[in-house]
């Protein structure tokens, strides 16, 4: 009787991978729209294979929850492509109005660090875990929460237009 095949993964070639869940919930009828209008805007952007993602994947989470997880080459490429277009203008347009819709991403940085984002999501994942605060301040970045080194891009939107 042959047993389980047991594989693991070699990162090896990728010391800096950085893999990030990201997740949009449907709040009201209205965000059902958004979310049907969002979904192929971030499908056609993966397929023009953005500089640093590995890999893309799809999740649903419940009936009016859906996700993703990706897996970057290292923290600069995703932080590079979130300030680029089409994610620069979705980032903007979502925090003006969330358009019936939560959303939320939980990072985890092979070379370390962990760090979460909510916007008018209930709680879960470590957002259930761990107490949450205000997402303001030295907060209001990934590479701050990260605590890495180097420039803090300019932020898509500023803080004081919040």
């Amino acid at each position: 009787m042959a047993g389980a095949l047991r594989e693991t993964v070699d990162l090896s070639e990728h010391p800096d991978l950085v893999v990030i869940y990201l997740g949009m919930r449907v709040s009201s009828l209205r965000g059902v729209r958004t979310l049907l209008r969002t979904g192929p805007q971030i499908e056609k952007a993966v397929a023009a294979e953005p500089a640093g993602l590995l890999r893309h994947e799809r999740i649903f989470l419940s009936p009016r929850h859906f996700g993703m997880r990706q897996y970057w080459r290292d923290f600069e490429s995703l932080e590079a492509w979130t300030r680029t277009l089409p994610h620069q203008a979705w980032w903007r347009d979502f925090l003006k109005d969330p358009g019936g819709t939560g959303f939320w991403h939980e990072l985890y940085s092979l070379r370390g660090g962990i760090e979460g984002m909510y916007i008018d999501m209930p709680p879960l994942g470590m957002g259930a875990a761990m107490p949450r605060r205000p997402a303001r301040g030295s907060m209001f970045s990934a590479r701050r929460r990260l605590a890495r080194e180097g420039e803090v891009p300019e932020p898509v939107v500023a803080e004081a237009d919040l």
